[in-house]
C-alpha cells in the first residue's frame, strides 16, 4: 500500500513563517474520476501491496482456504511472520501465554482477523516520510490513522459487534487517499494545504476540490478498489466524512471509523486542519446506539490505548 499522511492540528511556533498567499487555483480540472484515474495510474508502481499480502486477501476471500493455506503463504515472508506474532502477543488481544507459531495464532484468532493483521503490518512501512510541507508532516498522518484505528476498536467492543480486527484495520487505512495526494499530485497538494494555512476557513476537502480536482476519499476509495479490498473498506475510505451517505445496509463501519476521527481528535489527533467538523451528529450516533457518555469514558481511556498501539504498530524491523 502507498503510505498516508496528515497530521494533527498544525503546529506553529515563532520559527514557523507564516503562509505566503497561494496562487489562484486552477479555474477547470478533469472531471474528478478523470483526476483519480491518472493519479492511480501515477503511483501504481509504489502503490502496491506486498505480494504476499496480496495472497493473503485472496486466500481469506477465498470460502474453500485453510489455516494450514494462510500459514503456507506468510511463512514466505519471515518478517512479517515476525510483525503478526508481535500483535498477537500485544496486550490488544491478551491471550493466554505466548503464541510462539502462526498456526496457532490463527486457530485462536481465526483466518480473518489474521488477514487483517496481516495488511496492517504491512502499512507502517508505507507511512515512511517526515514533513512535506508547512503544516504537513505524513508522520502526523501515521499517528493520528493509528487513533482512529484504536478508537474504531474501541468503539466496537463497546458496541459488542464481532468486528475487532476489521475496525482497526478499517481506521488505519481511512486516510489512504492523503498520502495518493503527497505521491501522485504533490505541487498541488502543497497548495492546498498552504491556502488553507491562509485561509483557515477552509477546510481539506474544499482545498483538495479547488486544488486537485477530487478530494482524499475519492482517491482512498480509487486505491482500496486497485487493491481489491472488501466493499466495507471501499466504503470507508470513500465515505468516513459523511457515512450518511451510504445506503444504511452499508454504513456501519464507516459510521464508525468517522465517529473514531472524532475521538481521536479529542486526543489531540485531528488531521483536518480546518473547519471539518470534529463533534459526531447525534443520528449517527443514534443508529450506532453511542451516547455522548460513551463517547466521554472513552475519550478518557484512548490515549493510553493510542500509545500502546503505536508501539506494537512501528513494528521494531522488517
Amino acid at each position: 500500500m502507498p503510505a498516508l499522511a496528515a497530521p494533527p492540528p498544525i503546529r506553529t511556533s515563532a520559527a514557523t513563517p507564516p503562509p505566503t498567499p497561494p496562487r489562484t487555483p486552477p479555474r477547470h480540472h478533469p472531471p474528478s474520476d478523470q483526476v483519480v484515474r491518472d493519479a492511480i495510474a501515477d503511483i501504481s508502481h509504489i502503490a502496491t501491496l506486498p505480494e504476499v499480502t496480496m495472497r493473503i486477501i485472496e486466500l481469506v476471500e477465498d470460502p474453500n482456504a485453510t489455516a494450514e493455506d494462510l500459514n503456507k503463504v506468510i511463512s514466505h515472508d519471515p518478517a512479517l511472520g515476525a510483525r503478526i506474532l508481535k500483535v498477537v502477543n500485544s496486550a490488544f488481544y491478551g491471550l493466554p501465554g505466548q503464541i510462539g507459531s502462526l498456526n496457532r495464532a490463527i486457530v485462536l484468532l481465526g483466518l480473518n482477523a489474521v488477514k487483517n493483521i496481516a495488511i496492517a503490518a504491512s502499512l507502517a512501512k508505507l507511512f515512511k516520510g517526515g514533513q512535506v510541507c508547512n503544516g504537513f508532516d505524513a508522520r502526523d498522518l501515521w499517528t493520528h490513522c493509528v487513533a482512529t484505528a484504536t478508537a474504531s476498536r474501541m468503539l466496537v467492543q463497546r458496541l459488542k459487534l464481532p468486528l475487532r480486527d476489521e475496525a482497526f484495520l478499517a481506521g488505519l487505512i481511512h486516510d489512504i487517499g492523503i498520502m495518493v495526494e503527497v505521491q501522485a499530485v504533490r505541487e498541488g497538494f502543497v497548495e492546498a494545504i498552504e491556502a488553507m494555512r491562509a485561509d483557515p476557513s477552509l477546510s481539506l476537502r474544499e482545498a483538495e476540490a479547488a486544488w486537485l480536482g477530487a478530494d482524499h476519499e475519492q482517491f482512498g476509495m480509487g486505491v482500496c478498489r486497485l487493491w481489491k479490498f472488501p466493499t466495507a473498506f471501499v466504503n470507508v475510505t470513500g465515505q468516513h466524512h459523511h457515512p450518511w451517505n451510504l445506503p444504511s445496509e452499508s454504513r456501519q463501519l464507516a459510521s464508525i471509523v468517522y465517529v473514531a476521527q472524532c475521538l481521536s481528535s479529542r486526543c489531540g489527533h485531528s488531521i483536518t486542519m480546518g473547519t471539518e467538523p470534529m463533534q459526531p451528529r447525534v443520528d449517527v450516533l443514534d443508529e450506532l446506539g453511542l451516547t455522548e457518555a460513551d463517547l466521554d469514558e472513552l475519550a478518557t481511556s484512548l490515549p493510553a490505548a493510542v500509545e500502546e498501539a503505536e508501539a506494537v504498530m512501528s513494528m521494531g524491523g522488517g
